[in-house]
């Protein structure tokens, strides 16, 4: 089964939202590479659920996959800060999927940590320059994080 890791901002969707809420959709990925990773994804498929943009950047957490790909709707509402002014009904770049809660960690586990790990070498997230929101997570990648 393959493993991923999603970013997400604390302030608008984090860990504890998502324990909180059961479930949610996952949404505004604005970049073509972390797309097709959005719509490579199956249901069932486990991901870090990792904040960004925040005081403790770092892995939160564990999601799964509950709904395949399907447009995003934040794409074509002009009231939300994903819109797309080039999307439309017939034609819509982005994809959204709906993910689930499964597991908080008791602490974040800091970007500072991961890029300690030699395990997590070629992960693209501790790579400089790498502002990548949806990655794909190697087997012995997701077990060298889960064994911090």
């Amino acid at each position: 089964m393959p493993h991923w890791l999603m970013k997400s901002e604390p302030e608008e969707l984090s860990i504890h939202d998502l324990q909180r809420l059961g479930h949610a959709r996952w949404d505004g990925v604005r970049n073509y590479q972390a797309r097709n990773f959005v719509r490579s994804m199956a249901v069932g498929d486990l991901f870090f659920f990792y904040h960004s943009s925040c005081p403790e950047p770092g892995i939160a957490g564990v999601g799964r996959i509950i709904a395949s790909a399907y447009p995003d709707p934040t794409a074509l509402d002009p009231q939300s800060h994903y819109y797309d002014a080039k999307a439309s009904l017939e034609k819509n770049p982005w994809s959204a999927l709906d993910v689930e809660f499964v597991e908080a960690f008791p602490h974040v586990i800091a970007l500072a940590t991961l890029r300690e790990l030699p395990a997590l070498s070629e992960l693209p997230l501790v790579k400089k320059g790498s502002r990548l929101s949806v990655m794909p997570v190697s087997a012995s990648e997701w077990a060298a994080v889960l064994a911090v």
